[in-house]
């Protein structure tokens, strides 16, 4: 099934969709990403963290920032009243590096996806600028949806092994 692009009218000029017909709904998104180090580089900021400090909080804070940042980010976003912001950075050894988890929520017209995305993005960089002293070859990767609840289009949870 093919679905139409909505970001762009019948003459392809783009454009933000118009929810004002859309039903008020509670709304969740959880996006995830991962940061890998190599062994050397991880074990180092394991043991001795980074100058700028804790890597893991400050990554935390700026994807709040980030998830509360997105419709001036991404052009055709609506700014939403987010209700909710949770952003988790673990280490994870079999990577090496650090798993990145968002969860954002919001009741409105439209969904938090963006915001979920944008907020592991922000994370993951900063643990790339903070990090990349001690490491130049830090890899961003894995940033996608894994979960979404509320609106129209109901809910959906990714069952790819690689969001697990």
């Amino acid at each position: 099934m093919t679905k139409d692009l909505t970001h762009f009218d019948s003459e392809g000029r783009p454009r933000m969709v118009d929810v004002t017909a859309k039903e008020e709904t509670a709304r969740r998104a959880v996006a995830q990403g991962s940061v890998r180090f190599s062994q050397a580089a991880f074990d180092l900021v394991s043991r001795e963290g980074v100058r700028k400090g804790d890597i893991r909080r400050i990554a935390e804070l700026a994807g709040v920032m980030g998830a509360k940042k997105t419709a001036e980010l991404i052009p055709l976003c609506h700014p939403l009243p987010i209700s909710g912001v949770d952003v988790q950075v673990e280490p994870d050894s079999s990577l090496p590096g650090y798993k990145v988890t968002a969860s954002v929520k919001t009741t409105g017209r439209t969904g938090v996806e963006m915001e979920a995305l944008t907020a592991v993005s922000v994370a993951c960089l900063t643990i790339y600028d903070m990090a990349k002293a001690v490491d130049k070859r830090i890899e961003i990767g894995s940033i996608q949806l894994v979960e979404k609840s509320g609106g129209k289009s109901g809910d959906y949870r990714c069952t790819d092994k690689a969001s697990s």
